[in-house]
């Protein structure tokens, strides 16, 4: 029997941790008698993009995306609704899609999932014509992703400093929102369409959106005082952000919303530029992912407190090692 081509897309330039040889590891711990391995490494944005689709001309049954939630983006938007599956080896600075979908943040782990075989069909969403896996948003989350992406320093501290910085200059915008038909006039700080339940690094923002539902969740978070901050904040990195009083969660398959003027949108963490009108909607079973065996584990608000606070450690320690690396 002849072997299962498998492309290894490694991007060098996500998340902000030292990574051993990924390489190596996927030669040592990706099963050689089943697969036909190759591994290339990305050199500009873009490239995962045209080497996705160049695997589905060469027919490979396996792509392996080695990044974060942007690489993860430019590889499975090429994969959409084709018979090769994504495989995902987390090394981004958030990691949503993989947390959501039980992947482990150990390379090592992540790679024996690929030898299981597993395969799940998942949704996608399209805002504009650009598609997304996770969530995408407008409002301050938006502003906090353009200006993270202008800086060198990557991981969850350097993020949570980017928001501390918009929040004491932004200011909440008014939206209309078309949803099923009916139209309503929201004042919001942010308004996020989540097809996975987090943005990543365990902030759910839509705790019980689903992948497989065929909807997105929408969120829309009011504006609050900074006396709202460490509530909002907790129940974020708790998954109970949907029982605060100042955030509505709205399950549908498509919406519009317009805002007074174009400006900054994420879609899967990354910033863009997009109009002022934006139409999303959700694609059922668009994309073919690996996965691994058993049911996604459930965690207390106090497990996930705990996994915060090692993971702000990690990038607290990350944040003092890098600014080394670049003299």
């Amino acid at each position: 029997m002849s072997k299962k081509g498998v492309l290894v897309i490694i991007n060098p330039n996500s998340g902000s941790r030292l990574k051993p040889n990924i390489s190596r590891l996927s030669r040592s711990i990706l099963d050689e008698n089943k697969f036909d391995i190759r591994i290339v490494t990305t050199e500009y944005a873009g490239h995962a993009t045209l080497l996705a689709q160049k695997a589905i001309e060469e027919k490979f049954q396996y792509v392996i995306a080695v990044g974060g939630d942007g690489t993860i983006n430019e590889i499975a938007k090429a994969l959409t609704h084709s018979d090769i599956a994504l495989g995902i080896i987390p090394i981004g600075s958030g990691n949503g899609l993989a947390r959501h979908l039980n992947i482990p943040m150990d390379i090592r782990s992540a790679l024996e999932i690929i030898n299981l075989e597993l395969v799940e069909k998942i949704d996608f969403c399209v805002a504009n014509e650009q598609l997304f896996f996770t969530t995408c948003g407008v409002g301050f989350d938006a502003r906090v992703s353009y200006q993270f992406s202008k800086s060198k320093l990557r991981g969850g501290f350097n993020y949570l400093r980017s928001m501390m910085i918009e929040y004491l200059s932004y200011r909440p915008e008014t939206y209309e929102i078309l949803i099923d038909g009916e139209t309503t006039t929201e004042k919001a700080f942010l308004i996020t369409c989540a097809n996975a339940s987090q943005y990543g690094n365990n902030a759910f923002i839509a705790p019980q959106a689903d992948l497989k539902d065929g909807k997105m969740d929408v969120a829309i978070l009011s504006p609050f005082t900074p006396f709202d901050i460490a509530t909002i904040g907790l129940q974020l990195f708790t998954k109970q952000i949907d029982k605060n009083s100042k955030i509505k969660i709205i399950e549908t398959d498509n919406i519009t919303i317009l805002r007074q003027q174009p400006g900054e949108i994420h879609l899967d963490g990354e910033p863009m530029w997009m109009d002022s009108n934006i139409k999303v909607y959700t694609v059922a079973g668009g994309l073919r992912v690996l996965v691994p065996d058993g049911e996604k584990k459930k965690e207390s608000p106090i497990q996930l407190l705990f996994e915060l606070l090692f993971q702000q450690i990690r990038s607290l320690r990350n944040y003092m090692e890098i600014p080394m690396q670049l003299k």
